[in-house]
């Protein structure tokens, strides 16, 4: 690898091709992110939107290319002018670093909400129980959920499940937070409170990258809108830039059709 890393850059992604089989879902992405920026990417179905995400905490190992993130390589080290793939015990090191949302919320069906929120602080010997249970109730709390911590995610909505996810994805205190379409599971009633929280955290100056089809949330937390087609990043700018006067015909089809 003969490229110099970005070490004032929360995000780094260069070059970055994923293929699954014969076909390229990523081909050539580049995308900086600056400490406390908020990127929203928009793209159709299959457009690599995911994928892209997947790459940044090494879910998916990319073909070619890098991630850093705060200037450290994502599941490899550089050797000479080669990359090469860290144990799978680095690479959970590394993911503790970077909190993920997913759309289904993959809360534990046998935990309380407060327990789904302390595992991963037990898990990786960062509090012991009664200290983790207290940092869960806390973080709980910030995501407007301070009186549900004995409840099991059957007893809770789709819209309080997703908060305790998120709650439990800052547990680790995270240099970047992941989301992959944190509402597109929920009922339309549901949505605005997870997208309360997310603006939260967007004020409070975390670093988000967000894959949404929330075009209107888009525009009104992001600093950064990333326009994905086809694998590539077709327009890339600011949320009044790329969703009212955007520069690619490709974009301008797009939002045509969703706005």
């Amino acid at each position: 690898m003969t490229a110099t890393l970005d070490t004032a850059a929360a995000l780094e992604i260069r070059n970055v091709h994923k293929s699954f089989g014969t076909r390229e879902v990523l081909r050539g992405v580049d995308l900086t992110v600056r400490p406390g920026g908020v990127v929203a990417i928009l793209g159709p179905s299959g457009s690599g939107k995911s994928t892209l995400l997947r790459t940044i905490n090494h879910l998916e190992q990319p073909d070619h290319g890098y991630v850093a993130v705060h200037g450290e390589l994502i599941g490899v080290e550089a050797r000479g002018a080669r990359l090469h793939e860290l144990s799978p015990r680095a690479v959970r090191r590394q993911r503790t670093r970077i909190g993920f949302v997913a759309q289904s919320f993959n809360l534990f069906p046998n935990l309380t909400a407060r327990d789904n929120v302390a595992e991963p602080l037990i898990a990786h010997k960062r509090l012991a129980r009664p200290a983790a249970y207290e940092r869960a109730t806390e973080l709980l709390a910030k995501v407007g959920l301070g009186d549900r911590g004995d409840a099991y995610p059957r007893r809770l909505s789709g819209g309080q499940q997703q908060r305790v996810a998120i709650a439990r994805s800052l547990a680790l205190e995270p240099n970047l937070l992941l989301f992959d379409e944190p509402t597109s599971a929920l009922d339309p009633e549901l949505v605005g409170e997870v997208l309360s929280v997310i603006r939260q955290l967007a004020d409070s100056g975390t670093t988000l990258i967000i894959v949404t089809h929330e075009i209107g949330f888009a525009r009104e937390v992001a600093d950064t809108v990333v326009f994905i087609d086809d694998g590539v990043i077709v327009e890339q700018g600011p949320p009044a830039q790329v969703l009212t006067a955007p520069q690619q015909p490709r974009t301008r089809e797009f939002l045509s059709k969703v706005l």
